[in-house]
């Protein structure tokens, strides 16, 4: 990674230095980082964060039109033999073979629809590999979260790659090891960012979106990816 667009908005818990850096090809304001304009280097893992890979007039029309056209689920998983409403609002696109299951649930996709078709196309663009589903994450407030958890279903085959857009507040992304119960990491993915993951990341680390006391305006994370052997 040669950019530093690459590494804009990383905060690291294990690193004391705060630097403030400027990247023209993500930022119009400076951002805090606690690490410096360099490659970032994970241990068993590859993560990406592009800042700004959206305009911010392009993200605020596709957050309200994907809040308004979302049909809307709460299901409900079930934990230590009791049943749970998950603590947001949730919806599943993708091809028509492309199901998926995660949580206990399978989900089978609802059609794409003309937004969503040219998100992914400007995805594919970006990325240079297929995506046939993207689940989609509405967090209403800061009491709403997403668990600690891999990507690593079978589905997803062998080193996924996991492509999070993110629209709407500015919420905190924690990593972790798998086995180890200390946030290792954690970075702010904002309004218009877009976080890849690829490679082992899934087999080797955890992530979470935790709930937060501070008022916190809706958040939408739409998470691509592709179903190589459908549920």
């Amino acid at each position: 990674m040669s950019c530093p667009a690459r590494v804009c908005g990383w905060m690291c818990r294990s690193e004391p230095r705060t630097i403030m850096a400027k990247c023209t090809a993500c930022f119009a304001e400076p951002v805090v980082s606690l690490f410096p304009a360099t490659d970032l280097q994970l241990p068993d893992a590859e993560l990406e964060l592009l800042g700004r890979w959206l305009a911010p007039e392009m993200a605020d029309l596709w957050l309200q039109q994907l809040l308004e056209q979302t049909p809307w689920q709460q299901p409900h998983v079930r934990l230590y033999g009791r049943a749970h409403r998950v603590p947001r609002l949730v919806a599943w696109y993708g091809d028509g073979e492309a199901g998926y299951r995660y949580s206990g649930l399978t989900h089978q996709p609802l059609p794409w629809t003309a937004l969503l078709a040219e998100i992914r196309a400007r995805l594919v663009a970006t990325l240079g590999q297929p995506l046939n589903g993207v689940l989609l994450n509405y967090y209403r407030d800061g009491q709403d979260s997403m668990g600690w958890h891999s990507d690593d279903e079978p589905e997803l085959g062998a080193n996924p790659l996991i492509a999070s857009l993110n629209l709407g507040a500015t919420r905190r992304f924690d990593l972790r090891r798998k086995g180890q119960s200390r946030i290792e990491h954690s970075l702010w993915l904002e309004h218009g960012s877009l976080l890849v993951m690829r490679g082992p990341t899934q087999h080797y680390w955890q992530h979470q979106v935790a709930k937060t006391r501070s008022q916190c305006a809706p958040r939408l994370n739409l998470t691509f990816r592709l179903i190589r052997s459908p549920a």
